[in-house]
């Protein structure tokens, strides 16, 4: 009798640990709709921190994860689904804000530039909305902002 009670309290606790641990996998890679593009390795922002919208993206763009999301060589990661886990940029794009530029700045290589973070963040997304408007010259209203202060709002006093 001991033994049959002692065995059902242990089923139950193994099955209350596997759906605890279940359910905390997939609370950790939820997909926000809107995302701050705010990173802490930067000491003090010099713009605005630009919100960006996955929805919106994926809805009025059409965009695809592989359009953001890229492996180490640099080739989109098309099979990605919602709740799946993703490096965040500045793990592989890890120095802080632009290159450094005057005549004074090491020429640096393509590689070499886009492991500044924000040099990978503008040309990915920056290019991205140039094809983008180039495909839809027609339609004004589904352009993509390419400007500036079209993703960078005037900083907040």
């Amino acid at each position: 009798m001991k033994t049959r009670c002692l065995l059902k309290i242990t089923m139950i606790f193994i099955v209350a640990v596997c759906v605890a641990g279940i359910g905390g996998l997939y609370a950790g890679t939820t997909v926000q709709d809107v995302i701050k593009l705010e990173n802490k390795a930067y000491a003090k922002h010099k713009k605005s921190i630009v919100e960006f919208s996955h929805k919106k993206h994926v809805t009025e763009y059409k965009a695809g994860c592989g359009e953001c999301h890229h492996d180490d060589k640099n080739k989109p990661l098309e099979n990605l689904k919602e709740g799946d886990n993703v490096k965040n940029c500045m793990e592989c794009h890890s120095k802080p804000g632009l290159k450094p530029k005057g005549k004074d700045a090491k020429k640096l290589s393509k590689k070499e530039t886009l492991e500044y973070h924000a040099e990978a963040m503008h040309q990915n997304c920056q290019g991205c909305h140039k094809d983008f408007n180039k495909k839809n010259k027609k339609d004004k209203k589904k352009s993509a902002p390419t400007k500036c202060t079209e993703c960078h709002s005037k900083k907040k006093k």
